[in-house]
Order: C-alpha cells, then sequence, then structure tokens
C-alpha cells in the first residue's frame, strides 16, 4: 500500500507540473498584449514599470523559473494583472465556495436522481420507464446544459415567475442552475446504472435469493445496489472535479460570482497568473479526486483488494 501511495504521489506531482508547463507555455504562445486591458491608457513609462513589476520584461524562461519557485515556496499564485493588488489565491478563495456549493448540489442531485431511475429501469426492462429513462438519458447527454438553463429561464422565470432570472443570495437562485448542471449527471448516472443493474439482475446468485425468499427491498439493497453500483464510482472522481469546470458557462448565464464566471473573464483579458492559478486549482481537484474514488472502490468491492494482493 506504502509504494502504491508514493508512485500515485509521484505521478500526481509530475501531472501537475505538466499541467502548469503546458498551460503556461500556451498562454505566452497566444499574441497580445497581457497588460492591454489595463494599460492601454497609461503613459509609456508607467507601462514599462508594470512590466518590471510582473517580470514580463525578462525572458520566457526566467519568467517560468521566477513562477515555479514563488509556487513550490510559498504556494503563491501570483498576482492579478487586471486587479492590482488582488492575489490569485485571494481570488480562489473568495471565488470558489460558491462554486464549489452550487456544485455539490447538482452532483447529489443527478447522482441520487439518476442512480433511481437507472435501477427502476432495470427492474422495469422492456416496459415503458426504462424507455423513459432511455429518452431521459439521450436527451441530456445531447442538449447542451447553457440551452437547458435557456429553457429554464424563459419557462420557469419569464412565463411563470417562480424563479429569479439571474442572481446568487438563496435556494431559489440555485434551483435552475443545478437542474441545468445535474441534467447530464442524471442521465450518465441513470444509463450506467440500468446496464450495470440489469447485468447484476441476471446473475445466478440473484436468482438463488429470490428462490429464498428474500423480499425485494432486501435483494435490491443488499445485492443489487451494492454490486451494481461499483462501475458508476468509477466516475465520480471527474465528477467531483466538474464541480468547477462545469459551472463556468452556467455561471455566466445565471451571473453567478463564481469562480468559473471570473475565470472566463480573465482568459478575455489575457490575466495571465488568474487563468494558471485556475488551472493548477482544478488540475490538484481532479487527480485528488481520482485517488479518492481508487479508495472507494476498495472499500466498496473488496475484490478489487483481493486481486491486487494476489
Amino acid at each position: 500500500m506504502l509504494k502504491f501511495i508514493v508512485k500515485r504521489f509521484f505521478y500526481m506531482l509530475l501531472t501537475i507540473w505538466v499541467v502548469i508547463t503546458l498551460t503556461f507555455c500556451l498562454m505566452h504562445a497566444a499574441k497580445g498584449d497581457p497588460l492591454a486591458s489595463v494599460g492601454r491608457r497609461l503613459p509609456a513609462q508607467t507601462r514599462k514599470n508594470l512590466y518590471q513589476k510582473y517580470g514580463l520584461d525578462k525572458p520566457l524562461f526566467q519568467q517560468y523559473i521566477i513562477y515555479m519557485k514563488g509556487l513550490v515556496t510559498r504556494l503563491d499564485l501570483g498576482e492579478s494583472y487586471v486587479y492590482p493588488g488582488t492575489t490569485v489565491n485571494d481570488i480562489i478563495k473568495k471565488q470558489s465556495p460558491v462554486s464549489a456549493q452550487l456544485g455539490m448540489v447538482s452532483i447529489i442531485l443527478g447522482l441520487v436522481v439518476g442512480l433511481a431511475l437507472g435501477i427502476i429501469a432495470a427492474l422495469k426492462k422492456g416496459h415503458w420507464p426504462d424507455y423513459l429513462v432511455m429518452f431521459l438519458a439521450i436527451l441530456g447527454i445531447t442538449v447542451p446544459s447553457f440551452v437547458l438553463a435557456a429553457l429554464f429561464q424563459y419557462y420557469l422565470t419569464v412565463k411563470l415567475h417562480m424563479f429569479p432570472t439571474t442572481g446568487w443570495g438563496g435556494i431559489k437562485y440555485m434551483v435552475l442552475p443545478a437542474l441545468s448542471l445535474s441534467f447530464a449527471t442524471i442521465a450518465t448516472y441513470g444509463r450506467f446504472m440500468r446496464s450495470s443493474a440489469s447485468e447484476v439482475l441476471n446473475q445466478d446468485y440473484i436468482l438463488t435469493a429470490k428462490a429464498k425468499g428474500v423480499s425485494n427491498t432486501g435483494m435490491l439493497t443488499h445485492h443489487v445496489m451494492r454490486n451494481a453500483i461499483t462501475p458508476t464510482i468509477t466516475m465520480l472522481g471527474p465528477q467531483i472535479a466538474s464541480i468547477f469546470t462545469g459551472t463556468f458557462v452556467i455561471e455566466s448565464v445565471f451571473s453567478i460570482p463564481g469562480i468559473g464566471r471570473y475565470f472566463i473573464s480573465c482568459i478575455s483579458n489575457r490575466d495571465y497568473p488568474v487563468i494558471l492559478g485556475t488551472t493548477i486549482f482544478v488540475a490538484i481537484l481532479y487527480i485528488v479526486s481520482v485517488f479518492v474514488v481508487d479508495v472507494l472502490y476498495v472499500i466498496i468491492d473488496p475484490r478489487v483488494k483481493l486481486a491486487g494482493s494476489k
């Protein structure tokens, strides 16, 4: 186990370094002035001072070394070009809780509803509940979240006046963004759970349990759920990482003050430190979530652990 953890930790560091390096190089390879949005009307000497302050007058490799040194030694993600005096660390601390709250609600909603619909479809395979779930799955996978968001805004706010159109401040403001984000998750988990549960229901031990007189509830909770849910756990890692990446467009549509909306505005303003810092933050979240999923896999299905030991 120690060897496994050390190996994964090394791969984690290597992956993070590759992500940082590629993002750094790609941003600086793009044409344009990174201080154009803040220094357009400034005198030439003031612009020169800004370039010296942020180290933009130095060669690219030297800028990279300075950035990596600050990141490794002080966990310093730099200072925003567009918002002078504001560090990237402060931006992430302030904006990420909003995105995390919205993303977590959407994932929990998608996970619970998706698993429930998948089990219902497996139990009623070949009947109308099965067809309805598969239709919703196809709809959720093919229709983008921002299209659903626009439809929800039009019908549930403009027509029916049930929820606020934009903004953030309570449960009412969270309903439409969470539904828009969770629809794809519901479709994905529903489809995978239907396939996995259908396979489990055809196993011999399920027939044995039925022959012994095990109730449908007991069979579902003790046999079907435990064995059918294992493959769906694999998708949990990317879903956790999408707490932030998946909310980028939705936050812009609903004017939610989260890190996603901030990230999009910083891309248009070429705010390099914020783009780099947000990318590093999401990359670390993704890698850690995948590791947690591997551990959960062993806990839920001990056969994985036994296979590994053999």
